[in-house]
This record gives structure tokens, sequence and C-alpha cells, in this order.
């Protein structure tokens, strides 16, 4: 009989029993432990100026913004059961709590999530990715200008998410046809770099660029009656993209120099790949003429009509011409983004309907009366750093409530207070689990840690004080005045 072999050799864990249960029961017991922690501060008697229903409501905020840091729930469910402690709790009624999850936001962003679908499963996001590297990238430096300006230009419509999971196998094929090496190729480090902050960048001019943009706006028309619309809210992220985008490309040029003189055989393997899809297909046609009338009646009609009326317009489209199906919808929408608007948005107004939102602010301020400047310069700080830790989602949902009664306790526009706080929640440079534009192109296993790290906290700070200065000198000009 031949002994049994083993391909790694058995750990035997030798420490006492006690010590494994505790260790492999951790998270159960800071589970138990917040329980308890929050069942013991319901039974305390209310700080003074705060109604029961407006301390209860801090109490599950709290609760909430820890599970959300720690991970120790997924997000969507932490926002569910936040949802659903409002009436057992008696914060909120439940006719009134549910209510809230059928808000505009969630069918716009469920929308945008069916049209990102369509482009990249009738194949027409990476057919344009390809046609736009083979006809602009003719040069190391054109080639990787494009990609960052590729992705940039698609996260306008589209999630920043989608854009990088698509351009990432087409920046592979040209890594491989260039026998780019990881860790050693300073070119491919560029090519990765620029998928995700052109993503990242891009990602914040419209609202179809991630979930933090509607989330934010659905607040403030749920806590003040104002609205942005589609164009609006383009106009002011703007005039930050443009700039951000060409002093981001001007600094990864000089962290990650190229080192090839030719990019011929990254082109001739995309010519390839474009010669053996063949011509548009009559899905393809469709999906892009929908877009573009889309994107226009976003644009033209979007206060009138309801961005989410036509979002979802366009999805009965694209659903009456077949060219998608549920079945292959459900691959690409992102059913837990989805389900945390709907328990965000109710937090949030929860926060604001019972005085807790604006008794935070009161108390937080005291004596301390700061000007409208520094208090937006504050809070898109601890926004931009926030981003880097937690969803760019969760950073809309915890600050916002608390910006809304900073505006209001100080004369802010509640409109600039929302920008202050979406825009800077989506500029996550530093680290991969930031944002999952980041996540992907570090899994390529092209970059280290430090290759995004060190650039990527150098153009977060040039954000935040772009951000201000444009804050300051630009958006009085556009109409929104401190």
């Amino acid at each position: 009989m031949e002994p049994i072999s083993f391909d790694k050799p058995l750990k035997i864990d030798a420490r006492p029993i006690w010590q494994i249960v505790m260790d492999r029961t951790l998270r159960y017991q800071l589970l138990a432990g917040l329980i308890l922690l929050a069942v013991v501060a319901f039974q305390l008697t209310p700080p003074t100026g705060l109604t029961p229903a407006g301390y209860h409501s801090l109490v599950l905020f709290g609760v909430t913004i820890v599970l959300w840091v720690s991970g120790l729930l997924p997000i969507a469910v932490t926002a569910l059961l936040s949802m659903v402690m409002l009436p057992l709790t008696g914060i909120l009624p439940a006719k009134q709590t549910y209510a809230l999850f059928g808000n505009e936001a969630v069918f716009f962003i469920l929308g945008a999530f069916i049209l990102a679908a369509a482009m990249t499963g009738t194949g027409l996001s990476a057919r344009l990715a390809r046609s736009m590297l083979v006809r602009f990238g003719r040069t190391p430096r054109r080639l990787a200008l494009t990609v960052y300006l590729l992705a940039a230009g698609l996260s306008f419509c589209m999630s920043e998410h989608a854009v990088a999971a698509m351009l990432f196998p087409v920046v592979a094929e040209i890594a491989d046809s260039l026998s780019l090496k990881a860790g050693k190729s300073s070119y491919s480090r560029l090519l990765y770099m620029s998928i995700a902050w052109g993503c990242i960048i891009g990602g914040i001019a419209t609202f179809l660029g991630g979930a933090r943009a509607p989330l934010a706006v659905q607040m403030l028309r749920e806590n003040s009656g104002l609205d942005f619309s589609f164009t609006d809210w383009t106009l002011a992220s703007i005039t930050i993209v443009i700039p951000l985008l060409l002093i981001g490309f001007f600094i990864l040029e000089r962290f990650f120099p190229i080192d090839i003189d030719d990019v011929e055989g990254g082109l001739r393997q995309l010519n390839r790949k474009r010669l053996e899809i063949g011509k548009p297909g009559a899905n393809e046609i469709i999906t892009a003429v929908v877009m573009i009338l889309t994107i226009g009646a976003w644009m033209i009609y979007g206060r009138e009509l309801g961005l989410a009326n036509i979002a979802l317009l366009a999805t009965a489209a694209l659903f009456t011409f077949r060219v998608v199906s549920w079945e292959k919808i459900e691959e690409y929408v992102n059913w837990g983004i989805i389900l945390m608007y709907g328990g965000s948005i109710a937090l949030a107004s929860a926060l604001e309907k019972t005085g807790a939102a604006l008794w935070i602010v009161k108390k937080g301020l005291g004596a301390f009366a700061p000007g409208p400047f520094v208090v937006i310069a504050v809070i898109s700080f601890v926004a931009i750093i926030l981003t880097e830790c937690i969803s760019h989602a969760a950073v809309v949902a915890i600050l916002m409530p608390i910006g809304l009664g900073l505006a209001q306790g100080l004369g802010i526009d509640p409109k600039i207070m929302t920008l202050a706080i979406a825009l800077p929640a989506g500029l996550a440079y530093c680290l991969p689990m930031g944002t999952p534009a980041t996540a992907i192109v570090y899994g390529s296993g092209h970059l280290s840690s430090r290759d995004i790290i060190l650039p990527g906290a150098l153009i977060m700070a040039i954000s935040w004080m772009l951000f201000l200065a444009t804050v300051f000198f630009i958006w009085p000009l556009i109409g929104l005045k401190l």
C-alpha cells in the first residue's frame, strides 16, 4: 500500500480551544457587542433639544455607519436593515418609510445600469474602444492618452466600474502584443493607470458615472425640494473634470515615463480583433441610437419629463427590439447598489424629518461660527478622505444628512453642499478598495501598491484644491454662489 502524500504539509493549531473559538467567532462577537450597545443606547434619555424619534434615528445612523465602515454586513444588507428598523423603532411610519424606496433615483440608476449592460452586452463599447485606439493611438504617448480620454469619455455615459472592466481586456491585449512585462515595463503601468484615473475623473461628470450623484440629488430633493437637471449637474462638474483630466495625465507621464519606441504590435492586434468581429450588427446600431436619443432627452427634456422616466422608456425600447433579455440584464445590474439607495434615502429622510440632522449641526458648531467657504472646505475634505475607505454611495449617505443640516443652519445653498459632498466622494485614487476601477487595474499584476498610492495622494490633494478654487472662482459665474 502506497503511503499517503500531501501537496502541502498539515498545520496543527496548537492554541487552546477557547482561543480558537474566540478567533473563529470574532465577527459574531462584534455584531453581538454592537447590538447590545444599540439596545442600551435606545433606552437612554434623549439629550436636551432632541425628540425621542430624533435620538433613536441618531443611534440607528451611528450603528449603520459602523457597519458600513467595518464591513461586518454587506453594504446593501446594512441599508435595508436600517430601513426596516425605522418603523420597528417608531422613528417613521411604515407607509412613509417604504414609500421612500420607490423614489426616482432608484429607477433612474436601474435604467442607467440596463443601458450600460446593452452597450457592453452587444459589444458596442468594446468596438468603440478598439476603433478609437486604432484611429488615434499611432504613437506610445497618443495611445496612452487615448486610453485615458476614452475611459473618461465612456464614464460620462456609463458606470465607471463597467468602463474599467470593459477596457481592461483591451489594454491587456495591447500589453501582451507589445511584450510588456509585469513589474518591469513603465509603459504598461501608464496604460493601466490611464484606465483607472480616466474612469475616476470622468465618472463624476454626469449622473451616469456612478451611484453617488443620483443618490445625493434625491436626498437634496427630499430635504429641500431643490433639484439638479442633467445639464445643471454636468455644467457644474465639467468645470472640475476638464482641468483635472489635463493635470492627471501630466502627472501620470511623470510617474510612469514611456519606455518603448512604437506600438505597432499593439495596433496590429487591435485591428485583428476588429476584423474578427466584422461590421456592427443590428443590436449595436439600435443600442447606439437609443443611447444618443436618451442622453439628448436627458439634456433637453430631463426637468420636464423626469430623468427616471426617460431612462425607463429607453430600457423599454431596448426590450421591445430584443436588444437585451432579462436573463442577460441580471448579470450586469448591481442590485446591491439599488437596494442601498432605498435604505440610505429613508435613513437620511428620518434624520431630517425628526430634526436630528439640524440638532447635530447646532451642537457641533456651538460657539464656533465658521464661514460658508470653510464649511465647504472641511466637508469636501472629509468626503475625499472617507471615500478611500468605503463605498462612494456610503460616503454620500453618511455625509448628506449632516451637510444639508449645515446648509440650513448657516444659510449655504443646499445645491452647493450637495456638490461639495458628491463630487469629492467620487475621487478615490489611492487605495484599491476605494473604487472598483482601481481594484481592477491593480489585479493586472503590473502595478504595485506604491505605484497607485504615491501618484494617487498627489492627484487627490490637487483635486481637492482645484475643487475649492472652482467653488470660489468659477461656480459664481454659473449661478452657484455661497
